[in-house]
This record gives structure tokens, C-alpha cells and sequence, in this order.
């Protein structure tokens, strides 16, 4: 499937409201459970989310328009979100992720991008020239794992309580990741 933004928007508009309703108001261990060292719990993934809106998705596609392959996009910290989440509920962050998404997607429709803009280059300081048209799929990509990895570290909680259906439930079979 090649992007376009009507595909898109409708899925980058619903993230936010797709993780409150999956995660707020739940008791503390559904939203810090992980799978284990150096994982990420569902608390630390909305997080995540929150700094790729300011860092990350919108920065470098005015990035792109503005330079070109000239200038490398800033390297992203994955790890960023450890720090700022620091001392805040879930509930603030969601209540900040729905904010900054919605002044994301503001920001990309007032670039006026049009379907021969998607084709435009940049440079990623590791994967070197992208697309615009790849890093906005990027984007939706980026959502909807983060998404599934949710469902995955919140499922992996009742791995031993399932007992032997265990076997009909891939996703508490499958190594970290997948």
C-alpha cells in the first residue's frame, strides 16, 4: 500500500483516543507491567510517543521540505521518554499525547503538501535518503506497533494464568518483539 493522506490521517487521529480508551483508569499493573529488563512498559511507550510529536514526525518534514539530502535529520533519543515522564500520571500523558497529536497533524496540514511532495528526499543520519512520502508512513507504521506492542506486554501478563490455552495464543509464544 502506497501512503496517502487519506489513508492516514484517519489512523494518525485515532491513536490517541485508541490508547485512552485502551489504558486509562486502569489499575497501576496493567499500565507498568513490562516483559522484562530494558523493556518498556505501556506507560513508558505512550511516553515514547510523546517525544517523537515533538521531536520526531513533524520536525523532520519541515525538516525535509526546507533542506533537502542537505542536512541529516537530528538523531531521535528512543530513550528520552524515561525522563520526561518522570513524576506523571498516565493520565497527563495521554491528555499531553492527544494535545501535541492534534497540533502535530495542524502543523502538517498547514505545509499544504501535495501528492508530488511525497516523493521529495532527506537524509536520515543512519538509513541515509528517505522519502517524505516513507518517513509520514513511517509514522502510521510507528503507531500501530507501538499499538500492538501495548496489547502484546499487557497480554504477556496472564501468560501462566491462561494455563493450556496458552497454545492458542501466539502472541504469549513469540520471543519479545514480534
Amino acid at each position: 500500500m502506497r501512503f496517502t493522506f487519506e489513508d492516514a490521517l484517519p489512523l494518525l487521529t485515532r491513536t490517541p483516543v485508541v490508547l485512552r480508551h485502551l489504558l486509562a483508569d486502569l489499575p497501576e499493573p496493567w499500565i507498568r507491567a513490562n516483559e522484562g529488563p530494558e523493556t518498556w512498559s505501556p506507560f513508558d511507550i505512550v511516553g515514547h510517543l510523546i517525544h517523537g510529536e515533538r521531536t520526531d514526525w513533524i520536525t523532520r518534514t519541515e525538516m525535509l521540505l526546507t533542506h533537502g539530502e542537505s542536512l541529516a535529520f537530528t538523531p531521535f533519543d528512543r530513550f528520552a521518554q524515561f525522563e520526561a515522564s518522570r513524576g506523571k500520571t498516565l493520565t497527563e500523558l495521554l491528555d499531553t499525547f492527544a494535545e501535541a497529536r492534534a497540533t502535530s497533524l495542524g502543523r502538517l496540514q498547514s505545509l499544504g503538501i501535495m501528492r508530488d511532495d511525497l516523493d521529495r528526499r532527506g537524509r536520515h543520519p543512519e538509513l541515509g535518503p528517505v522519502t517524505l512520502g516513507e518517513l509520514l508512513a513511517t509514522w502510521v507504521a510507528h503507531d500501530l506497533s507501538h499499538i500492538a506492542q501495548i496489547a502484546r506486554v499487557m497480554g504477556r501478563q496472564y501468560t501462566e494464568a491462561v494455563g493450556p490455552w496458552r497454545e492458542y495464543l501466539p502472541m504469549l509464544n513469540h520471543p519479545r518483539g514480534v
